[in-house]
């Protein structure tokens, strides 16, 4: 763990990771809104996250960035 108010490179690579499965639930979002007569309407916010969640499964399945 780095000192208050710093962060090391690993934990700035768990930031990076998390932001990336996040821009992935959210590429995953446009496209399905890219579908004629798919609207998510106030269900868009929880959708959003089941995809990042599904994004985030899909990288642990492949083995991407194991230790």
């Amino acid at each position: 763990m780095s000192e208050r108010f710093k962060l090391d490179t690993k934990e700035w690579v768990k930031i990076a990771k998390g932001a990336g499965i996040a821009a992935v639930g959210a590429i995953l979002t446009y496209l399905t809104g890219a579908i004629p007569g798919i609207d998510f309407g106030s269900y868009t916010p929880i959708v959003v996250t089941c995809f990042a969640v599904v994004a985030n499964a899909i990288r642990k399945a492949l083995g991407i960035n194991k230790k």
